[in-house]
């Protein structure tokens, strides 16, 4: 080659090229051997003969976690989660529909400060959970949903129920993930639960598919064998399915931890407490709104109490919060709020968000200092810089911003100036009367445990099912369980007609029936009594035997015939 010094520079160059090609061909067949799975059966094998399914890592992750109920509405594709979660002793609570599941395991999720589950069917069962699944995120509640779906290797083929299952919560779920594997299973679901349970609480959406869910011998007689003639096709396909089917199961029981991963919730730092403590001690007329996010863990609502207590400041309460502070609270504000906050000089906002409910921030006096704590960016400064403007803004949880707050505000000692506290809430308290909307009150030092309907406007009764077990001391709302339920029957869509009538001058699609909704309560089982109307019997009577009738352990529904009033008169309602 000396002679030729250009042939070797070739033979090289050909050389290096051939060395490239080959080292490309490993790699890609290292990377189709990985897609395969079978660099992990080397060191993983599968059991062929082993009885065990999907389902009972699905139920052995719920009970490390907490989960007592899940709701769920039956179907092959999730049969084995139900069945393994029903073995370790998880309430399975069945539905109607599949939105009442994920209404339902929203309210277990606000009541229980746990993660409310729901399991439901592919296809169409997923579908019908999406009013539910975006009301749960506009509440900021925690729910994980768990979907059937095709198995992975008909994906495309036309499999029943095959839908872009993930594509649809893309929007609505704070995590959305497809099981590939069943050894994917609990990592999948503790990343999904921690998740939905951290920052701002939310919704997850996880897929199992069918074939991650079923035992070994179910998945590999469905999948089946190639037919036909002979030859390297047929048995390369084979090859493919019983690979396929023992990379699915590899690994699949081996010990794994499933105890939860750590929630992160975003804290104000110690400079902002402190910020909040100075105003707190200069402002004479302070006023505190509270919304439904101060009620989240991992601060106890009794600390939250104890702290407002302290401070002493004049409270209005709204959402989950509502019955924060005891029927007897001096501190609780019901009415007048729109004059008090034109008074305030220092306003602060936990986890309540100039959306409609304040106007979008225009009832928010321009002189007042306006303190906005919450977890969430967006809801934090939401419309500010248009009607109002926060002095201080801190994304962090707001019951602990006001519990460790609170003894550093309460050492510095008020100026002379000052209105003494006692007399700011007693004037709060006496600002002209408004119309007093309904409320609940609940007995002191006992923490909120009604429901409430969230910004998205769900009308569904989402409550009844979840609180009677979410709540077992409280009355409950299901069937075949006691319970109390008053329907306020005007044969009406009021809400709309007051509006619609009065503006547009027609009650077209709103005027409805006398529904027989006690007749409706007896075909379920239930007890059913009617007031109002001709011939009814008297308030006093029905109630006391509605009370009877629950007390014996019969749900019970009580249909008030009522009448129009002109409540509201003129608004509209949106």
């Amino acid at each position: 080659f000396w002679l030729f010094p250009a042939r070797r520079s070739r033979m090289d160059a050909l050389g290096g090229f051939a060395c490239a090609c080959a080292g490309l061909v490993l790699l890609l067949l290292l990377a189709a051997a990985h897609r395969l799975g079978l660099l992990y059966q080397l060191l993983h094998k599968a059991d062929p003969k082993s009885g065990r399914h999907g389902g009972e890592l699905v139920a052995e992750v719920l009970r490390a976690h907490g989960v007592r109920y899940l709701f769920a509405l039956a179907g092959g594709h999730v049969s084995p989660v139900l069945v393994a979660c029903e073995k370790l002793g998880l309430r399975v609570v069945d539905t109607r529909h599949e939105a009442t599941a994920v209404f339902a395991a929203d309210a277990v999720a606000r009541l229980s400060g746990r993660i409310g589950v729901a399991v439901v069917t592919a296809g169409p069962g997923v579908t019908n959970t999406v009013t539910a699944v975006k009301n749960a995120q506009m509440a900021e509640s925690p729910v994980l949903l768990l979907g059937g779906a095709a198995a992975t290797l008909q994906r495309g083929r036309g499999a029943l129920q095959e839908i872009d299952q993930l594509s649809l919560f893309k929007t609505l779920c704070k995590r959305r993930t497809s099981v590939r594997t069943v050894r994917d299973i609990v990592p999948a679901l503790r990343q999904a639960i921690v998740t939905a349970q951290s920052g701002t609480p939310g919704p997850v959406f996880v897929e199992l598919p069918l074939d991650v869910l079923y035992p070994f011998h179910v998945v590999e007689k469905e999948l089946g064998q190639a037919t036909g003639p002979g030859g390297l096709r047929r048995s390369l396909v084979n090859w493919y399915l019983r690979n396929y089917v023992h990379d699915l199961f590899a690994g699949a029981w081996e010990p794994c931890d499933m105890t939860p991963l750590p929630v992160q919730v975003p804290l104000a730092t110690a400079e902002q407490v402190q910020q909040v403590a100075e105003l707190v001690s200069r402002a004479a007329k302070p006023l505190v709104l509270l919304g439904s996010q101060v009620t989240l863990p991992p601060t106890p609502v009794e600390e939250l109490r104890a702290a407002l207590e302290a401070l002493g400041l004049p409270c209005y309460l709204g959402g989950m919060a509502r019955g924060l502070l005891g029927k007897d609270s001096t501190l609780h504000v019901r009415q007048n709020r729109r004059d008090a906050l034109r008074q305030a000089d220092l306003v602060i906002l936990a986890g309540t968000v100039c959306d409609f409910r304040l106007a979008y921030g225009r009832v928010l006096s321009r002189r007042s200092a306006v303190v906005a704590v919450n977890r969430d960016r967006a809801q934090l400064l939401r419309n500010s810089d248009v009607f109002w403007k926060a002095r201080l803004a801190i994304q962090g949880e707001g019951a602990r911003n006001a519990r460790d707050a609170g003894p550093r505000a309460t050492c510095h000692v008020p100026r002379a100036t000052h209105m003494p506290r006692a007399q700011h809430r007693a004037m709060c308290h006496q600002l002209p009367q408004r119309r007093a909307k309904p409320g609940w009150r609940l007995p002191k030092n006992r923490p909120p445990v009604r429901m409430w309907v969230a910004v998205a406007g769900s009308v569904p009764g989402f409550g009844p099912r979840a609180a009677s077990v979410g709540r077992p001391v409280a009355q409950r709302l299901a069937p075949q369980t006691p319970v109390i339920a008053l329907v306020g029957n005007d044969a009406c869509w009021s809400q709309i007609s007051r509006e619609q009538v009065a503006l547009l001058g027609s009650n077209v699609a709103c005027g409805l029936e006398y529904t027989d909704y006690h007749a409706v309560a007896e075909g379920l089982g239930a007890k059913g009594f009617v007031v109002g109307g001709d011939g009814g019997e008297g308030v006093d009577a029905v109630l006391r035997a509605a009370q009877a009738t629950c007390r014996q352990g019969r749900p019970v529904l009580v249909n008030a015939l009522i009448g129009k009033s002109d409540f509201r008169q003129g608004s509209i309602s949106v």
